[in-house]
């Protein structure tokens, strides 16, 4: 599992019955600067991916997201997905190593 800052998201026009109940979430994955307690800068181009959300997440959230074959796990029947909202995050403790 992933963390991730929910920075928008997609509308469609049509969509596959297997994805009624849910939305698309554009996310920013974190990266090493912002577990550091870091902003969430704008990542460079193509670093944002679309994760499919049933748990009512929105912008500005924290979302804690799986990809590849986990993400089809919750869909009874085969369903093509890359990246699903697993979790949202209320907060972050970050101790470095020592």
């Amino acid at each position: 599992m992933r963390l991730g800052h929910v920075i928008g998201r997609v509308t469609l026009s049509q969509q596959d019955p297997a994805y009624h109940g849910g939305r698309f979430l554009l996310v920013q994955p974190f990266g090493r600067d912002q577990f550091r307690g870091a902003g969430m800068t704008p990542l460079a181009a193509g670093s944002s991916l679309v994760v499919y959300d049933q748990l009512g997440a929105g912008v500005g959230h924290v979302i804690g997201f799986t990809e590849g074959a986990e993400a089809t796990a919750p869909f009874p029947e085969p369903t093509p997905v890359d990246a699903y909202c697993a979790a949202i995050v209320d907060e972050i403790f970050y101790q470095p190593p020592a």
